[in-house]
């Protein structure tokens, strides 16, 4: 057998937030985990593609980082979503009454 660091085991009741929205050429739909882990930044899921990153709203500003991290080939579509994401998810810090 493998020997492995156990590096952290934290059991946390998170706040998530689903939604989907619709254009003339894709569908899409995100899951987004708000915890205090991961220096406060929450774990935004794309549920079509099973990719994830961890965003802030200040991470959010460049739509090619989001065509590229969530599979987006629409300009418009990274453009839309880059301005969802920096109204709902966190600056950083995050505060505790954010979410």
């Amino acid at each position: 057998m493998e020997r492995f660091d156990h590096l952290y085991d934290v059991a946390e009741t998170a706040q998530v937030r689903f939604f989907g929205f619709a254009t003339e050429r894709a569908r899409h739909d995100f899951g987004i985990v708000f915890t205090n882990k991961f220096d406060g930044k929450p774990l935004v899921i794309c549920m079509q593609t099973g990719q994830s990153t961890l965003l802030s709203s200040e991470d959010a500003v460049n739509p090619e980082y989001l065509k590229k991290i969530f599979r987006i080939d629409c300009a418009n579509e990274a453009e839309t979503l880059s301005q969802f994401f920096q109204e709902c998810l966190p600056s950083m810090p995050l505060d505790d009454n954010q979410y």
